[in-house]
């Protein structure tokens, strides 16, 4: 079953519609749904799609696969290889008529980095012959940082020859749970905090089971296809696998800075800074300041990105000699156990998503120029203190509050009282919206004050009536 991607699709099917030559760069990390993408728009135009996926394996191979693909859609029939891939996409673009024709190509870099003269190929085809053609073209990849240098950046032979290039990101809380009609809303929130929003990931999971048998099941029994699925994925992106999970185990222990994590794996700074790099490239991990400061903030800190390999690291890789005794059972057990105290984080990254849906809706008292995490020395406190989640203007004048709590108590005055401290770090504000959210409701204090005060509570389910 296909899910979600309606933008997306969308997207494809006004380029496939449009009377003028198409060019789309498309690019995501593995596992994403690249490919569950361009496949269901190509099922939808099945006679007018050549989808070309390359292989790892050199180019000679390729090209034959590609002639077979190209002779059997126009003539119905092979005769030979194309000498070189000019010679074949001279091919393709003499062949189209009148009839609209759609040429995808999927996995491009393993075409592209042996042989970077193919785009110098494909430039040269864009402005003296494809352009004129009803052709729609599309590039596909998951190498994001060779995608975003070398197809689109702007020392690239393709650059300003894309009439769109799209970053498939993975889903949010709200698309995942379409994953799970069968699951509460309260399990469709733990199954995204275990799983994050990577449609492979989220495939794994039944939600005619328990979220604990799925543990079991499908992520601590041998053989399962998410027991070691983030080692799997370092090796095949990155070359020194061992260091990249060495940061990634240091930055889930909490260990979140350059000398912090150099230290703790033994490795220089700026060797452990080229190293994030590549990380954040993978979407994997992600540079945070707190909300308003400068990119530059010496403040920064670095957090494991991806739900699935937060999860994974702080639950299945630690304890993996105290699981392999326990057996799957036994550690699916223990880790429900703590799920509500790691889905803390998981939920405060909910609560914005659902924010940020508000915003593009115009349901917010204002679009926020920032919306993240705030940490910090309370001025009037004298201490340090924290906001779950907070908007801001872009002057600063305006903010919106958040605290988030993913716990089986109500929410009580106590929480309230700690959110307007923290306003205080804020003299220069001249307006605040508070918004909480809370799995397990308000108690009846909290209810009464909040009507009083304008506050907005937000339970479960009130996060899937976006």
């Amino acid at each position: 079953m296909f899910v979600g991607r309606k933008n997306e699709l969308s997207l494809l099917e006004e380029m496939y519609l449009s009377d003028r030559f198409e060019f789309l760069v498309l690019y995501g990390r593995r596992r994403v749904g690249k490919t569950e993408l361009l496949s269901e728009f190509a099922r939808q135009h099945k006679d007018d799609t050549v989808y070309f996926s390359a292989l790892q394996r050199n180019n000679p191979l390729n090209l034959e696969d590609f002639s077979k693909m190209i002779q059997m859609h126009f003539d119905q029939r092979y005769i030979a290889p194309f000498p070189d891939w000019e010679a074949g996409f001279i091919y393709y673009g003499d062949k189209v008529s009148e009839r609209r024709q759609i040429l995808i190509i999927d996995e491009f870099p393993f075409l592209a980095e042996p042989d970077p003269l193919i785009m110098s190929i494909l430039q040269h085809l864009i402005d003296h012959v494809w352009k004129k053609k009803n052709i729609m073209f599309v590039l596909c990849g998951s190498n994001i940082s060779y995608m975003e240098k070398e197809v689109i950046g702007q020392n690239a032979p393709l650059f300003g020859r894309t009439t769109s290039q799209l970053e498939l990101r993975s889903f949010d809380y709200l698309d995942s749970g379409a994953f799970f009609p069968d699951y509460s809303n309260v399990d469709k929130l733990i199954a995204y905090g275990i799983l994050g929003g990577i449609p492979r990931y989220l495939n794994e999971f039944e939600d005619s089971i328990s979220i604990r048998k799925n543990l079991e099941r499908h992520l601590l029994r041998n053989g399962a296809f998410l027991k070691d699925e983030p080692l799997v994925f370092l090796r095949m992106e990155t070359r020194e696998s061992a260091i990249y999970n060495s940061i990634i185990t240091a930055i889930s222990e909490g260990i979140n800075t350059p000398v912090r994590i150099g230290g703790r794996i033994h490795e220089d700074r700026a060797k452990v800074s080229k190293y994030l790099l590549t990380l954040q490239n993978l979407r994997l991990v992600e540079r945070c300041v707190p909300c308003g400061e400068s990119e530059k903030s010496k403040n920064a800190i670095y957090k494991i990105k991806d739900n699935f390999f937060r999860f994974w690291y702080r639950f299945a890789f630690s304890n993996r000699n105290y699981y392999d005794l326990l057996g799957p059972e036994a550690a699916s057990e223990d880790i429900e156990k703590n799920l509500s105290d790691y889905m803390g984080l998981a939920f405060e990254n909910i609560c914005k998503e659902y924010l940020v849906r508000l915003a593009k809706e115009g349901e917010l008292p204002f679009v926020p120029y920032y919306l993240d995490k705030w940490w910090g020395t309370n001025p009037v406190l004298k201490a340090q203190d924290d906001v779950d989640l907070l908007g801001l203007s872009k002057d600063g004048k305006l903010g919106i509050f958040c605290e988030c709590k993913f716990k089986n108590n109500k929410f009580v005055m106590e929480d309230y009282d700690d959110t307007l401290n923290a306003v205080k770090a804020f003299p220069d504000m001249q307006k605040y919206y508070l918004y909480f959210f809370s799995k397990s409701g308000f108690t009846d204090s909290v209810r009464s004050r909040a009507a009083e005060e304008g506050a907005h509570l937000i339970e479960i389910d009130d996060l899937f009536q976006v």
